[in-house]
């Protein structure tokens, strides 16, 4: 473990009671285990003394790092900036709220060089409160398990240890973040969940609630596209179209049928029905057509910061220019 280096990964927002007691309570963690680190917090436009306090403590020790947004851009954008600056073989992200347990570190990096690419963090016995917290959180695992087939029983867990050659091939936005496993699984990664320690919150408010519900529903169903479809996005258009267009066909065999062998008149609400599922069918082909081009455009050409950074504290010129 001598030659092994970890980077720290955390996203703050309005945590300046907390940051300084996390930096303790990592630095006791990291020191009897491993020789190399560093120290990532990534100032996501907190409005207190956070930027402050993230500051002194560069000034104490240089293994603190800092990026500085110039506004609030979400956990996503800022767990994403950590991982494009980060330098290390193992890297391990967790929350500034104190309710990750940092001795839990240690174990996490373990079970990454026992050879698992991603290693999630399961809150077992989860200090939040039942009903606005733990009911939506069980559900949602279990719709999100459901959805992308990939089983965890705690995908709300920002404490998680990644390989370097994982997190070098995850683009976020939304709430993404939280999905990290299951846009991994794309690329035939091993993953493992294993309990970990979690904590009331003693300082500062949560920044969650049942207002992100449909945030995290709109982008569940993007995240099934992504899985499903991303690469093959006129098999879902195309399939819809034709079914729209085997329906409109029918109909109008239907009303054909009626018209001339039956001799009843096929001036009804059918026929604008008819109509109508033969052109959205041809729309939704094209539309199929057109998205098949704009996916090759996505995978071949995209490649933008979804963050803007104020300031890099703590960071080497070298380090800055050889991100991705």
């Amino acid at each position: 473990m001598g030659n092994m280096f970890i980077s720290i990964v955390i996203p703050v927002y309005n945590e300046e009671e907390n940051v300084g007691i996390l930096y303790e309570e990592i630095i006791h963690s990291l020191n009897h285990h491993y020789d190399h680190f560093e120290i990532i917090f990534i100032n996501d436009g907190s409005t207190d003394q956070s930027f402050q306090k993230l500051e002194e403590l560069h000034k104490n020790d240089r293994r603190v790092k800092i990026l500085n947004f110039r506004k609030n851009f979400g956990q996503s954008a800022a767990i994403s900036a950590g991982f494009a600056f980060s330098k290390g073989d193992v890297i391990i992200t967790i929350d500034a709220d104190l309710q990750n347990d940092p001795a839990d570190i240690p174990t996490i990096v373990d079970k990454v060089l026992e050879g698992y690419d991603i290693v999630n963090g399961w809150r077992q016995k989860r200090k939040d409160k039942f009903w606005t917290r733990k009911v939506p959180s069980f559900f949602g695992n279990k719709l999100i398990s459901f959805i992308t087939r990939v089983r965890l029983h705690d995908y709300g867990c920002t404490l998680r240890g990644f390989k370097r050659e994982v997190v070098e091939n995850l683009k976020l936005y939304g709430e993404m973040h939280r999905y990290i496993p299951a846009l991994a699984s794309r690329m035939g990664i091993r993953s493992v969940e294993i309990p970990v320690h979690h904590r009331e919150r003693k300082h500062g408010k949560s920044k969650y609630g049942l207002g992100r519900t449909m945030r995290v529903l709109l982008d569940l169903i993007s995240l099934k596209y992504l899985l499903s479809f991303s690469y093959r996005p006129l098999q879902i258009f195309g399939s819809l179209g034709l079914f729209m267009m085997v329906i409109g066909l029918a109909s109008g065999l239907y009303l054909t049928y009626v018209k001339y062998f039956l001799n009843q008149t096929a001036n009804r609400p059918l026929l604008f029905f008819t109509v109508l599922a033969i052109f959205v069918g041809f729309q939704m082909i094209t539309l199929g057509l057109l998205a098949e081009m704009l996916a090759r455009i996505y995978h071949e050409g995209l490649d933008k910061d979804l963050y803007t950074i104020r300031d890099c504290i703590g960071f080497s010129d070298e380090d800055i220019d050889d991100r991705p």
